[in-house]
Formats: structure tokens, sequence, C-alpha cells
């Protein structure tokens, strides 16, 4: 997902979305371990949208101490 699109999430399925994505990338560093990865490019790409996710939860936490 784009940041453009997970700025339009609500704070929960932001939050949903951040756990989702965490396990996604735990079971794809399981897989690497046991030798078992198809797509390594899948792991680098998860880490990138949970970056994302982080970001704008930061920038809303952010604008709201501004408030």
């Amino acid at each position: 997902m784009k940041a453009k699109d997970l700025r339009e999430l609500t704070d929960d399925e932001l939050e949903r979305k951040l756990a989702e994505t965490r396990q996604e990338l735990f079971d794809l560093r399981f897989q690497s371990a046991t030798g078992a990865l198809e797509n390594p490019a899948r792991m680098k790409l998860a880490k990138r949208e949970i970056a994302r996710i982080l970001t704008v939860r930061t920038e809303r936490e952010t604008s709201l101490e501004r408030s």
C-alpha cells in the first residue's frame, strides 16, 4: 500500500494492518531460515510497508500533539 492509502485508514485499521504485516515478515523470516522462501524480495517489501505504517502513525501522533 502507498502512504496515501494508509492515511485514509482509521487508527484501528492501521494497527491491524501493522500487526498483519509484522506477522507476514515473521513468516517470511521463518521461511528464509528453513530455505523455503520463494520470493526474497517480498521481505524487503514487507519491511518497507511496516516503515510506511509507522511513519503514518507517527505523523498522526505528532499532529495531535501540535493541536
